[in-house]
């Protein structure tokens, strides 16, 4: 399987992931748990159904020390016992994130358990991830970017 566009090689497409993982690198220096920012960006790629996003983010958490029981059950949040009570917060603003069109936008309730957990940086950052691991997803599943390849740190 080959993806329709080469986003890395296409002068247009490589500006706009530019700007993309510029705002990852924000998140990613920000005091959001790298743990939970690594949870949210597997959930929302299954929901989104990125195989790429998946592959590189399990490994990417794999490598970081994330144990692989818990990413096996990151798809079955709402049912394991592995997660802290702020990494399900975070994971449930993660998918009504992803879910816009489900439920009219992020319910009151979702915001307020996420902001139980985490303060105005900390939400800021975990709004910032959703929002960029949603572009990453919409790119990878348009341009169909095959899954499997990613090699822990590839993109350093």
């Amino acid at each position: 399987m080959e993806a329709r566009l080469d986003v890395l090689r296409d002068a247009v497409s490589a500006k706009v992931v530019k700007h993309l993982v510029a705002a990852n690198t924000a998140v990613h220096q920000s005091a959001l748990p790298v743990a939970t920012q690594e949870l949210v960006k597997i959930r929302a790629s299954q929901v989104n159904g990125c195989g790429y996003c998946v592959d590189m983010h399990t490994k990417d958490a794999a490598a970081a020390g994330e144990t692989q029981v818990r990413l096996n059950l990151v798809a079955a949040w709402r049912e394991a016992t592995v997660f802290t009570e702020a990494e399900r917060a975070a994971l449930e603003l993660a998918e009504a994130g992803t879910r816009l069109a489900d439920s009219a936008g992020v319910p009151d309730e979702v915001w307020a358990k996420a902001a139980e957990h985490y303060d105005k940086e900390q939400l800021a950052a975990l709004v910032g991830a959703i929002a960029v691991i949603n572009a990453f997803n919409r790119v990878n599943v348009i341009v169909r970017k095959p899954a499997g390849d990613y090699r822990p740190g590839q993109f350093g």
